[in-house]
């Protein structure tokens, strides 16, 4: 069973990590927040009483599950939305942001110069944005294994899919963002 300071420190630890999951699949940064907030508070109420060692995986249940419903919602409002838009004045549709690069811990980078902070940062948007470009499985296969740092079996719980599966999808993205990344001059 799971302490109430585990839970919290779980929660606090995965909470960026949990964010920039969610901007990834979502592409809205006010949605993303929302959904990561009920999946936290969905792992809480349900299965706070839980060993710590099952709640990462439990929480990346509910988080993807979280994600599917919110597209869910979203394709029953757009249908609803399109059918009564000819009935009035069409809005102008909302622009979609560039994600803003999020800084590491404080100091962890001080030491560097502005030119080099300058580079990281924009090979990090540049890494986002092709990670951002990756279809939806490879993304979700690639950010649970190398974001999440679930293993395979973990991911394949999670997505519902083989393990098979899941070494395909995240080979597959890991060749993309290879080929993209050194088409733009970065080698990692």
């Amino acid at each position: 069973m799971a302490t109430d300071k585990e839970l919290s420190d779980f929660l606090e630890d995965i909470e960026l990590r949990a964010f920039k999951q969610a901007v990834y699949a979502v592409r809205k940064e006010e949605s993303a927040l929302d959904i990561v907030q009920d999946a936290m508070i969905k792992l809480a109420e349900k299965y706070g009483d839980k060993p710590a060692a099952e709640l990462p995986m439990l929480f990346q249940r509910i988080l993807q599950n979280t994600i599917r419903d919110y597209f869910r919602r979203e394709k029953v409002r757009s249908s609803w939305i399109s059918l009564f838009s000819s009935f009035g004045k069409q809005d102008d549709q909302e622009n979609f942001d560039a994600l803003e690069v999020i800084e590491a811990e404080e100091g962890s980078y001080g030491a560097e110069s502005g030119q080099n902070r300058l580079e990281r940062s924009q090979i990090l948007k540049i890494i986002e944005e092709e990670v951002q470009n990756l279809p939806s499985r490879q993304r979700e296969a690639f950010l649970m294994r190398y974001w999440q740092d679930l293993n395979v079996s973990e991911t394949a719980a999670v997505m519902g899919c083989s393990e098979g599966s899941v070494k395909t999808h995240c080979s597959r993205a890991t060749h993309t963002l290879a080929t993209a990344l050194r088409a733009k001059g970065i080698y990692l």
